[in-house]
């Protein structure tokens, strides 16, 4: 989430915290992503017995802490660090990653553009955390292409250089699903029959969020292989591509046969 955004955390909100100063009673931690200091009670600490303060946080360190209260008057916020859970620590360091991603993307965006970067935040940044999640939606952007910004009203120029930044700076891992198809065709163009059966299978199926590739291992077997964001999509393409090429072949007298490889 961006900096723009937040003022002050509620009850309960988890935040990525930096330690500032330890003292025998409890730490001062800024809060990272609110600009806004907090403290961390030696009893929030943890619920063993604590012998050495040190011996549990330190200056500097980073910690996912617990917002227990927030005084707005006083302003002051109380934290805690034992009534984290291990999944909570996990996916909150997960989601700081990715905001502080998201607006690395926006830093540039604002340095190609020569827009400030409250202006490129309230243009893009607003509407993308909005829908998608930030990060999530310039993800989006590199899968789907500018319709992503433009339906979301972000004038088409500054579209363009947003879509130019995600493509240099984000790298989406994929994964890949394989397996063998025997293609046989008797007929006298049979060689013709099977390439065009690859090819209307591919251009049915083919999406921006997946890649198809084909290749000949020695004929009748080629290899057909598909990389997707994930597993669950990998299969459901494979499945589907595969099943056209052999119902292709089928259609002109041919056979074919799919199998995964191993």
């Amino acid at each position: 989430m961006s900096e723009q955004k937040l003022e002050w955390p509620e009850p309960g909100d988890l935040v990525m915290a930096t330690i500032k100063t330890v003292m025998d009673y409890g730490v001062y931690a800024s809060l990272d992503e609110y600009n806004k200091r907090g403290f961390l009670h030696i009893s929030e600490i943890s619920s063993a017995r604590i012998r050495n303060i040190r011996d549990f946080v330190r200056e500097n360190q980073k910690l996912v802490l617990k917002v227990l209260r927030v005084d707005l008057e006083k302003g002051h916020i109380d934290l805690s660090l034992r009534r984290v859970t291990k999944r909570e620590r996990i996916e909150k360091i997960k989601s700081w990653k990715k905001d502080r991603k998201g607006d690395a993307l926006l830093y540039v965006v604002s340095e190609r553009t020569g827009l400030s970067r409250e202006e490129v935040y309230l243009k893009v940044g607003a509407v993308l955390e909005e829908k998608y999640g930030l990060y999530d939606g310039f993800e989006k952007v590199l899968q789907e292409g500018i319709s992503v910004l433009t339906q979301l009203n972000v004038p088409e120029e500054l579209a363009k250089v947003v879509l130019q930044v995600v493509e240099e700076r984000i790298s989406v891992k994929t994964v890949k699903a394989w397996g063998i198809l025997e293609m046989r065709c008797s007929r006298p163009n049979g060689v013709r029959c099977i390439q065009e059966a690859f090819s209307d299978a591919k251009k049915t199926h083919k999406t921006k969020d997946t890649k198809i590739v084909f290749s000949v291992i020695a004929a009748p077997k080629y290899r057909i292989e598909v990389s997707a964001e994930n597993w669950k999509r990998a299969e459901e393409v494979l499945t589907k591509v595969s099943g056209a090429v052999v119902a292709n072949i089928g259609d002109v007298g041919g056979s074919g046969e799919f199998k995964r490889e191993k």
